[in-house]
């Protein structure tokens, strides 16, 4: 009888789910819930909050509908792995239950907090220890809720990223990992442990931090109630928990130095794997574990976001092109026009601080327009180069580092998934870009695999990665280059001008 890993991943916009064969290491069925994408809440400008309750109502309907697709029985499920949207802050009292609604990755209330405590604490401390500033993250966001909500953080029993608010809600122990800690800017790479003295800047007691376990390890074992809930058999360990980011490298096998992933979602991602500390004097990149960092063989993500990417397309496709046009549609209108959209220009920074610009928060913009020339069709190319554009913007910054790129991996979605789009990264780059039919689900159930035995190497996991395409430069680079060019300027008269 078969057996099967099953991947969870917890998003922003919504859950999807994966079930593996444990001997074939073959992808069995992938869900999503809900169709639709999930709201997020903005109360007020540069908010973003979402119910974590309602995260695990999704998990326990995306489970079922992947179980009942599949026709596999629940109680051949031999292990869990969980990814999930980084950053977020999950408070809970000591009944376990939920203090406030989550603060998300995307929210930028805590800018001030982390970017004052970058400043107090020192640059170079804060850089040589922690590989980032404490900026708009995790440990901000606890110290946000600290000053503004007193009533309720005098209740936390616990905070937890959102990975750990699930695992909570399946196996009844709070538990996070070092590259969880590491993403809330509360990981001391060079003491290997908590980083007190940002616990010690924002006055946090360390108790409200939960216990770490490895990254690939049981972590806890599903209960009675989350059994009946999931629809799997209780007992079932939970054995592999990582931020999206991290596990999507995973999921595109970069594990290694000199490998890199990228992502396009509601975000948009480039993650370079290093074998040693590295940092951006500017701060302008962020510094993880990743998922297989260990003191004494040290494995850096170094991350650069674009906040503004799948955010503002979707926008784009909401408040020009109507429910009516799909992507797809929307693509083909974009090859009617040439490159750089005939001088139309998104920039398309419009979904909170971008840590790439220093953490300075401009908008989004639309230079350019002309009435008797621009239509629709323009307007879908503009906003796709923006997003482009920022990427290898971005890329620019890696180089700087010293981080080489040649080829970038990327899954079979979203934005990766239009040839205007890779095309555009891969040409201004100068990187091959390889697109790999996988998902993040699918990475985590895999992942899940190792702390079991079922699998006794990191290499060993991974199935038949099927390489689904690969984009190259255009011959038509001057076109490109000076499109790149004049948004690029644009860009920096918005920075001149913050």
């Amino acid at each position: 009888m078969s057996k099967y890993l099953i991947g969870f991943d917890i998003g922003s916009s919504s859950i999807k789910a994966a079930l593996v064969n444990a001997e074939t290491r073959e992808t069995v069925g992938m869900a999503q819930y809900p169709e639709t994408e999930m709201e997020i809440q903005a109360v007020k400008t540069g908010w973003a909050e979402q119910d974590p309750e309602q995260w695990w109502e999704y998990i326990g309907k995306v489970c079922q509908k992947l179980l009942t697709k599949t026709n596999v029985n629940g109680q051949d499920v031999e292990s869990i792995g969980l990814s999930y949207q980084m950053h977020g802050l999950v408070l809970v009292d000591k009944d376990q239950k939920v203090l406030r609604p989550s603060i998300i990755w995307c929210d930028s209330r805590s800018v001030d907090i982390g970017n004052e405590a970058f400043k107090n604490i020192g640059e170079e401390k804060c850089l040589s220890h922690l590989l980032n500033s404490p900026g708009n993250f995790t440990a901000s966001k606890l110290k946000w809720v600290q000053d503004n909500e007193p009533e309720i953080y005098n209740k936390v029993h616990k905070f937890m990223l959102p990975g750990d608010f699930i695992g909570m809600k399946m196996t009844g122990k709070i538990v996070t990992t070092k590259s969880g800690l590491s993403e809330g800017i509360l990981w001391d790479f060079q003491n290997n442990d908590v980083a007190q003295f940002v616990l010690d800047h924002y006055n946090i007691d360390r108790a409200l931090v939960p216990e770490i376990a490895d990254t690939f390890s049981v972590q806890g074992e599903v209960t009675e109630a989350a059994a009946e809930f999931l629809g799997i058999k209780a007992g079932t360990p939970v054995t592999y928990r990582a931020g999206d980011q991290p596990n999507n490298a995973l999921s595109l096998q970069v594990t290694k130095p000199g490998e890199i992933a990228a992502t396009g979602g509601t975000s948009g991602v480039v993650y370079a794997v290093v074998d040693q500390p590295l940092y951006d004097k500017a701060s302008r990149v962020n510094g993880f574990a990743h998922v297989n960092h260990q003191a004494e063989a040290q494995r850096i993500g170094v991350l650069l976001c674009i906040n503004g990417a799948g955010s503002q397309y979707r926008w784009i496709k909401q408040q020009v092109a109507g429910d009516n046009i799909t992507y797809d549609q929307m693509e083909e209108m974009i090859n009617t026009v040439p490159v750089g959209a005939d001088d139309l220009r998104v920039v398309p920074f419009g979904n909170g601080a971008e840590r790439m610009l220093e953490n300075q928060f401009i908008g989004a913009q639309i230079n350019n327009i002309q009435f008797n020339i621009h239509g629709k069709a323009h307007m879908y190319r503009a906003a796709l180069e923006g997003v482009a554009f920022a990427f290898v913007y971005g890329v620019e910054i890696l180089k700087e580092m010293g981080i080489e790129t040649h080829v970038i991996k990327v899954g079979n979605d979203n934005l990766f998934r239009s040839k205007v789009f890779s095309t555009t990264v891969a040409t201004l780059t100068g990187c091959t870009i390889e697109v790999i039919e996988t998902t993040g689900a699918v990475g985590a159930a895999r992942g899940s695999g190792l702390a079991t035995g079922r699998y006794t190497a990191l290499d060993d996991i991974y199935g038949k990665a099927e390489k689904v395409n690969t984009y190259q430069m255009s011959d038509d680079v001057a076109a490109y280059q000076q499109a790149y060019n004049t948004w690029k300027k644009d860009l920096e008269i918005l920075l001149k001008n913050k």
